[in-house]
C-alpha cells in the first residue's frame, strides 16, 4: 500500500489483504507508533473495498509480546499538572488505545488471526476484536497485565468472556496463566489449531479464500448482524436485521450464486464500493 508504516507490512491479493505485524526481534511489542497505525492501515482497507477479507498475521517466534514499555510511559503525562486533568488525560489516553482494536470490529470485512507462539498482554486485546482466531500447537494466551499488578483495559474483559465461558475468562484474568492451543481451541477460543507456522498461514489463507468467493455484501451483512446481536436483545437484533434487508438487500448477487453453481464455474461479486472519510488519523 502507499502508506509506510513502521510495524506492519500489507499485501492485497486475490480480495485478501494480509496485514504482518514485522518486528520479530522485538517480539512484535505495541510501540507508541502501533497504536496510530493499526487502525489507519485498517480503515484504510476497509475504505477502498478492495479487500474482502483481512488476515492479521506475524512474524518470528511470538505473535506479539503485548504492550511496550514505551506505551506506559506516554500515558504518565506530565506530572506536574492539575490531578483532576491528568487523570482526564490518561482515561482519554485509555480510550485511544481501545478505538485501536474497535476499528477491526467495525471494518466492513471479517479479519482472521493467524497466531504463532506467544499471545500475551495486548496481543489478546487485539485478536479478540478479530472475527475469527487461529493458532499453531506452540501458541499461548496470556492475559499479562494481572502479571504486572493491573487491570486489563483495553478489550479483553469485555470481549473474550463472550467468547469462552466466564468462568475460564475469569480465571485466566485473575491467575495470569497461559492457556495453549489445544485447550484455547477446546473452550472455543481458536477455531483451528495448525502443526507450524508454514501450515497456519496456509490454513488461514484458505479459509480467507473461501470467504473471499461470497458475496462480499452478504459477508458484511452477517459481520454486521453477528456483532449485533452479541450486544443486544434477540428483539433488538430480529429488528435491526429486518431493516438492514430492506435496505441492502439486493437479488443480484443470490441470482450470481445461483447461475455459478448451474454453470460450474467461479462466482463473480461485485467488490464493496469505496467510501470517502474511512481513513483518519484520529481514533
Amino acid at each position: 500500500m502507499s502508506d509506510s508504516y513502521t510495524c506492519f507490512e500489507t499485501v492485497i491479493s486475490d480480495g485478501i489483504a494480509t496485514i504482518t505485524l514485522n518486528r520479530p526481534d522485538k517480539l512484535n511489542t505495541m510501540t507508541p507508533a502501533f497504536w496510530s497505525e493499526l487502525p489507519r492501515l485498517v480503515r484504510q482497507v476497509d475504505a477502498t473495498g478492495e479487500a474482502r477479507v483481512v488476515v492479521l498475521a506475524s512474524t518470528g517466534r511470538h505473535f506479539s509480546a503485548g504492550m511496550d514499555l514505551a506505551v506506559f510511559g506516554q500515558a504518565g503525562g506530565d506530572d506536574g499538572a492539575e490531578i483532576g486533568r491528568l487523570r482526564a488525560n490518561l482515561r482519554s489516553n485509555i480510550l485511544h488505545l481501545q478505538d485501536t482494536f474497535t476499528a477491526i470490529e467495525k471494518a466492513r470485512m471479517p479479519v482472521l488471526a493467524a497466531i504463532q507462539g506467544g499471545c500475551i498482554g495486548g496481543a489478546i486485546d487485539m485478536v479478540t476484536a478479530c472475527d475469527m482466531r487461529y493458532a499453531t500447537e506452540d501458541a499461548f494466551f496470556c492475559i499479562q497485565e494481572i502479571n504486572i499488578g493491573m487491570t486489563a483495559d483495553v478489550g479483553t474483559l469485555q470481549r473474550l468472556p463472550k467468547l469462552v465461558p466466564e468462568g475460564v475468562c475469569r480465571e485466566l484474568a485473575y491467575t495470569g496463566r497461559r492457556m495453549p492451543a489445544e485447550e484455547a481451541r477446546a473452550v472455543g477460543l481458536v477455531n483451528e489449531v495448525f502443526s507450524d507456522h508454514e501450515a497456519l498461514l496456509e490454513g488461514v489463507q484458505a479459509v480467507a479464500a473461501e470467504i473471499a468467493s461470497r458475496s462480499p455484501l452478504a459477508v458484511w451483512g452477517s459481520k454486521e448482524m453477528i456483532t449485533y446481536a452479541r450486544d443486544h436483545s434477540t428483539v433488538d437484533s430480529l429488528d435491526h436485521i429486518a431493516t438492514w434487508q430492506a435496505g441492502m438487500f439486493q437479488p443480484a448477487d443470490m441470482l450470481e450464486a445461483f447461475g455459478a453453481k448451474a454453470e460450474d464455474r467461479p462466482t463473480q461479486f461485485d467488490d464493496l464500493l469505496p467510501f470517502e472519510g474511512g481513513v483518519s488519523d484520529g481514533v
